[in-house]
């Protein structure tokens, strides 16, 4: 099949309009008919990310694209990365690597250098690839935005390709979310969009039809597709934490939802597995009994200690060891298992010490050099020598005593460490529980004895092809455009 698209984009009028999804889709549909398609974000902000073959860092949602496309994740899919650390600083990745940290206003300056990153990895990808298939970032109607656009329209524009707007009718407003979208877009913009697809679609499809007849008679566009509301999909999550199901299993695990939290796709297999219930505590909330405590990985480690202590969290903690309960910490949250957690650079905020939570003897000092690598091992806070995959995401050294009782061992290497009594584990491993075996360690040594196993790989396949042939309908009607709606306005 010939797709007559070789850049695509996808845009949407609001933020978790479903953009990922359809990009998702599409990629692993083309991949399906033996097109060689690419995934692409120009720019992304979200505290979640993976690290790629290549040594670098992208966002997640272009990984799990990239794995519908059936190619590895790579830094030119999403060339500029922002991981908030404030509501008005963020860290900056320009093509995997940390390039600076940066205020708003600072980086609104900064987007004409950016944009030359993302040119150039999208004309990296379009050499080696039939299609490229691009998600846009929020809203191209975001007015404050627009000047130094590379993220949306500024993209498009600039590579001059087609784009296809995406909106949420499960959220109400859809009809006034696309027209008011396009009454905010230049003419040329306008022009650009070829056609409109509403998400998450739950009903009777013939009392819509009104409406999309009305759409399509306003705007002179078609509707290109309606998609439906597809329930339990295992997929991984841009940024929000995404709502946990009803209450399945007798486990109780809780993660306090820290405000800077990053990498909460780390739970996503304890989400999926009926043996246990996740629970993530937003501030406020009380925090209720558990088995299992975990520390969310944090791109503001020390802000996060103090959010920790302002919610009442070591009280409850030293009264959940107390009686008997378990301990893990990942990443961040690892840092803050220890006595003390340094920033002499102010490599996070403000430079200064903070004392974290004393269970591990060992204290961390930020450092300007961020570890990234993906990482293979067996775990070693039991016998069971379960093999553990993973990846590696952080600032920071971390020494003491505690080092020396580790809780994996990666390629004959120490990594992380347990508490003397055995209540208390810390890793830098970020997705240690979507490796079936590691996962069933852990809850074993965190109290749940369970013969049964999750395994995200095959869950995530499965998913990635449910909203592919859900998709189906959007690919055709995008073959079956006439010439002119296939070229640029």
């Amino acid at each position: 099949m010939t797709f007559p698209f070789p850049t695509l984009m996808v845009q949407g009028t609001t933020s978790d309009a479903g953009k990922s999804t359809v990009v998702a889709a599409l990629c692993r549909l083309l991949k399906q008919r033996g097109v060689r398609v690419a995934p692409f974000k120009p720019q992304n902000m979200a505290l979640n990310s993976a690290v790629t073959a290549d040594g670098g860092e992208i966002g997640r949602a272009q990984a799990l694209q990239a794995i519908a496309a059936g190619l590895a994740p790579h830094t030119d899919m999403n060339p500029v990365l922002l991981k908030p650390s404030s509501d008005t600083g963020a860290q900056v990745i320009i093509h995997g690597q940390v390039r600076a940290d940066m205020n708003a206003r600072d980086y609104h300056q900064y987007k004409s250098i950016a944009m030359e990153a993302v040119l150039a990895s999208h004309q990296r990808l379009s050499a080696q690839y039939e299609a490229v298939v691009v998600e846009g970032a929020g809203s191209p109607a975001e007015i404050n935005l627009r000047d130094r656009d590379i993220a949306n329209m500024g993209f498009a524009e600039a590579v001059d390709c087609p784009v296809i707007l995406v909106a949420d009718i499960d959220r109400g407003g859809v009809f006034a979310h696309i027209v008011g979208t396009l009454s905010c877009l230049s003419d040329s913009e306008r022009r650009r969009i070829i056609g409109f697809v509403i998400n998450r679609f739950r009903g009777d499809i013939s009392l819509l039809e009104p409406g999309l007849d009305w759409l399509e008679q306003r705007t002179g566009k078609p509707v290109l597709a309606v998609l439906p509301y597809l329930h339990g999909l295992f997929l991984d999550a841009e940024d929000a934490v995404q709502p946990v199901q009803a209450t399945r299993g007798a486990f109780r695990v809780v993660v306090p939802s820290l405000p800077r939290m990053s990498n909460h796709t780390d739970f996503d297999a304890l989400r999926a597995h009926p043996d246990v219930d996740l629970r993530f505590v937003r501030q406020g909330e009380a925090i209720p009994p558990a088995d299992l405590v975990i520390l969310p990985g944090s791109k503001n480690t020390r802000a996060d200690l103090e959010w920790l202590r302002a919610q009442g969290w070591p009280a409850y903690i030293a009264r959940h060891l107390r009686y008997g309960g378990k301990v893990i910490g990942i990443c961040g949250g690892f840092q803050m298992l220890g006595r003390a957690v340094c920033d002499p650079r102010g490599i996070e905020g403000t430079p200064g010490t903070s004392p974290a939570l004393g269970l591990l003897d060992m204290d961390t000092e930020m450092t300007p050099e961020k570890r990234l690598v993906q990482v293979q091992g067996i775990c070693a806070f039991d016998d069971s020598s379960a093999p553990v995959s993973g990846y590696e995401i952080h600032m920071g050294i971390s020494t003491g005593a505690a080092l020396g009782r580790p809780a994996f061992s990666i390629n004959g290497r120490p990594e992380g460490a347990c508490s003397e009594d055995g209540q208390v584990l810390g890793t830098y491993l970020h997705g240690l529980f979507d490796t079936p075996q590691a996962c069933g360690a852990l809850l074993r040594w965190a109290g749940l004895n369970s013969s049964t196993t999750v395994d995200t790989a095959q869950l995530r396949e499965a998913s990635l092809d449910r909203i592919a042939e859900a998709s189906r309908p959007l690919l055709d009607a995008l073959l079956a455009l006439p010439p002119q709606h296939q070229e640029t306005a």
